[in-house]
């Protein structure tokens, strides 16, 4: 899963990736436009506690991948573009984390001269729009004339749903808030469209706003939280500096300041739930390792995510709940005799936290 963190400068965009990731990125660097990549471990105090039972030789958690997005630039009139470089980063990107700054600070000059977070929303989601506009537009009128001259069968699935989503944009309506099938969803993956990816409003405060954040947040979800659009907020000066403290040390400092989750944690909850995305385990002496998966996956899809010849010699899973493996005191042999050890075909829906072990041929 990658992840794009963009917004104007100055916002706090390199503030949080840099945060989250724990690397350093040289200010020289920031002003090239390049993408910053970094991989992260995903917690999980569910796999933690299972590897303290098995002692495993190694413990594999899911991860995330983080881009720091750069590319946007002072524009001669002054306003602020968005690049050829920086819409390419972004399309790669499974979901994105857009930095809007709320924070005041004379020293650092916002770039449009003033604080307005959903001036700031509106002119990336305007760009995504446009955008995406263009490029439905051009494949629209591709495949007339493509159909005029032979039948495709792909071509005329596609037509309809692509002129579908030229209303909905011309309408000035993100994708992402649309709702289509899971086929309609295949179709349109190929075109990386902008304004269908999955979005996450986050909102820069600083230590002074600490007692308006519910109500920041409030205004700000109100006008654009969707079906695919989520508001959260985060201080990020005060989460650069839990970066460089030890865990003990970082425990103390949030109960001071009241923050109840690292910007980390937070992401990662906010974007599993945004994607659909959800964790089983596999455990034992030599791993225990996190596999993310979509919600709604078989055992035998589940299968195929831990290695491909699995799905099509998938025979059963056997499967426990991580709750009632810690019920039964980290225990298999337990959880058969009260019967929470099962064994499951391939149809089975698979749960988040289940621990599972693939029997195939």
């Amino acid at each position: 899963m990658q992840i794009g963190i963009v917004g104007i400068p100055f916002c706090g965009k390199s503030t949080l990736f840099q945060t989250i990731t724990k690397t350093h990125i040289d200010p020289s660097a920031l002003a090239k436009a390049e993408a910053h990549h970094a991989i992260v471990k995903i917690p999980d105090s569910r796999l933690d506690k299972c590897s303290e039972i098995f002692s495993p030789k190694s413990t594999v958690h899911a991860t995330i991948e983080f881009v720091d997005v750069v590319g946007l630039k002072k524009g001669e009139s002054g306003s602020t573009q968005f690049s050829t470089n920086f819409l390419a980063n972004v399309k790669n990107n499974d979901a994105l984390v857009q930095v809007v700054r709320l924070f005041a600070n004379e020293t650092v000059p916002h770039p449009e001269s003033s604080i307005d977070a959903m001036r700031d929303i509106e002119a990336f989601e305007t760009e995504f729009i446009l955008s995406d506009l263009a490029l439905v537009e051009t494949r629209v009128e591709r495949i007339k004339k493509q159909l005029m001259k032979m039948q495709d069968e792909l071509a005329k699935r596609e037509l309809p749903l692509l002129e579908r989503c030229q209303k909905i944009l011309e309408s000035e309506k993100p994708l992402r808030e649309v709702e289509f099938t899971k086929d309609e969803l295949h179709l349109l993956k190929t075109y990386q469209l902008l304004s269908i990816k999955p979005m996450l409003i986050a909102l820069n405060l600083d230590e002074s706003q600490k007692n308006d954040m519910a109500e920041l947040v409030r205004q700000v979800a109100q006008k654009k939280e969707g079906k695919n659009t989520r508001v959260l907020s985060f201080f990020g000066k005060i989460e650069m500096e839990l970066s460089e403290l030890s865990d003990e040390e970082a425990t103390v400092f949030m109960e001071e300041y009241g923050i109840k989750e690292s910007a980390l944690n937070t992401l990662i909850r906010e974007a599993y739930a945004l994607l659909g995305l959800q964790s089983f385990f596999t455990v034992g002496e030599d791993e225990c390792r996190a596999w993310t998966i979509k919600k709604g996956m078989t055992a035998q899809e589940a299968a195929g995510v831990i290695h491909s010849d699995f799905f099509a010699k998938f025979i059963r899973a056997e499967v426990v709940s991580y709750e009632h493996f810690m019920d039964a005191g980290g225990s298999f042999a337990k959880t058969k005799e009260v019967g929470q050890w099962r064994l499951e075909g391939k149809e089975y829906i698979v749960k988040d936290g289940d621990i599972i072990s693939v029997r195939h041929s």
